[in-house]
């Protein structure tokens, strides 16, 4: 369903109305499309504090100078101290407001040093002023902190933040191990030659990852339940790759998909989810069963499977679906939110020994409110409100949460472990 307030909001009364109401003003954000694949602008490179980080190994074509810049990379990695805070402002102060619309400013930290609590408490600091901007600077500009130590395990990160892919993730904090990571042979197929499996691609947003995913390169399995066998056929024969309808909660899907997939999988996306809202004190038992099964359970059993069957190659990567309401809670959704929550605990727990023991890192997305057949359903308050309810004032598109999960599922993303990445516009719920 169209967002025929965003559209308003672009007219000259909407936005005479808007001022002087005090209304939201969503920006239209500037998505990576094949015929306008970067931000329309230079990047800008400051710093705060005395860095020993090497951006120019990262080749991300950063300037000291940029009139307009559609980008701002601030390297706060040498602030140690509240002193050295204050370089922070000196640096975007001047500059915060020439950012172009649908721009970016990404802020580089290092990590916390456990023997420096001075540097910790001011490296922390910079979580609070990422995410406070975020919420304020508006126009469809994102924020985003980025702890790392070796620029050349981070460059897909910073790639995908300074381009509009990211264009409905911000006030995000991602943290970059010092991993050694390889670039792929062509950036423009970073997936050529791998094979990614996508559960519950039908249609939705498992169908844009599997489209992000095919445009990258990688050969897509479609999975989806018997019933929607035919959609995943159409969906597997429009990119190229093959279908496997399957129903993810039988106890033997594991095994049959590494059946299906002898040669190997690169790449293993959890995407198959349902809802069964109700508020507790109505809820009865099987449909706090089905939404445990199908969104955690079921995710559980085929990791492990696939893990022990040795079907994900060394250099793999599985990416799972969360969500917010499983970050910040939702009214009648506790079997939801519990189940997304569990992801989280799932990817922060196996990430560490699922890249020592298989080299597979392990992260999730963990959408906001995103424009689906779903949403559109929803009453239209509500609705509202879950657009709105957010920095970017404006619902997300499957595309958003297709292009997360490809950069998590990237070559180069191999420093990128446990991380759970909201794709939520920055909403004003949860951390």
């Amino acid at each position: 369903m169209a967002d025929r307030y965003l559209s308003f909001t672009g007219t000259a009364p909407g936005r005479f109305l808007t001022r002087r109401l005090g209304l939201p003003r969503p920006a239209p954000l500037h998505r990576w499309l094949p015929e306008r694949p970067e931000l329309d602008g230079g990047r800008l490179l400051l710093t705060a504090g005395k860095s020993d980080l090497d951006l120019a190994a990262a080749d991300l074509g950063l300037t000291t100078a940029a009139e307009h810049p559609a980008a701002v990379v601030l390297d706060a990695t040498g602030v140690r101290d509240v002193g050295t805070l204050a370089e922070v402002h000196t640096a975007l102060h001047p500059v915060v407001r020439s950012v172009a619309e649908s721009g970016r400013i990404v802020v580089l930290g290092a990590p916390l040093d456990p023997a420096d609590h001075h540097q910790a408490a001011a490296q922390q600091a910079l979580e609070g002023f990422t995410r406070s901007l975020g919420k304020e600077i508006g126009r469809g500009r994102t924020v985003n902190l980025v702890r790392l130590t070796d620029a050349r395990a981070a460059a897909s990160t910073l790639g995908f933040l300074l381009s509009p892919k990211s264009a409905y993730v911000s006030g995000q904090v991602v943290e970059v191990g010092a991993r050694e990571v390889t670039p792929p042979d062509d950036p423009a197929r970073p997936l050529a030659g791998r094979t990614a499996l996508v559960t519950g691609a039908a249609r939705g947003i498992g169908e844009a990852v599997a489209e992000t995913l095919a445009r990258d390169g990688a050969r897509v399995v479609v999975l989806d339940v018997p019933q929607a066998e035919d959609d995943a056929r159409r969906v597997a024969d429009r990119l190229g790759g093959t279908s496997l309808a399957l129903d993810i909660t039988a106890p033997d899907a594991g095994e049959r998909i590494a059946a299906a997939l002898p040669d190997g999988l690169d790449v293993l996306v959890h995407n198959a989810g349902i809802t069964r809202d109700r508020r507790l004190v109505n809820m009865p038992a099987e449909r706090w069963n089905a939404v445990l099964d199908v969104n955690l359970a079921s995710v559980l059993r085929t990791t492990d499977a696939l893990l022990a069957a040795g079907t994900l190659r060394t250099g793999g990567r599985i990416v799972a679906t969360a969500s917010i309401a499983g970050l910040a809670g939702n009214a009648g959704q506790t079997n939801y939110g519990a189940s997304k929550a569990g992801i989280a605990g799932l990817v922060r727990a196996l990430a560490p020994r699922a890249l020592d023991g298989h080299g597979v890192t392990v992260n999730a997305v963990a959408p906001g409110f995103i424009e689906t057949k779903m949403t559109a359903a929803v009453p239209l308050f509500i609705r509202e409100a879950g657009r709105r309810m957010n920095s970017l004032a404006q619902g997300g598109l499957p595309a958003d949460v297709a292009e997360t999960t490809a950069w998590l599922a990237h070559p180069a993303s191999g420093a990128v472990n446990g991380q759970v990445v909201r794709v939520c516009g920055q909403s004003l719920l949860g951390a």
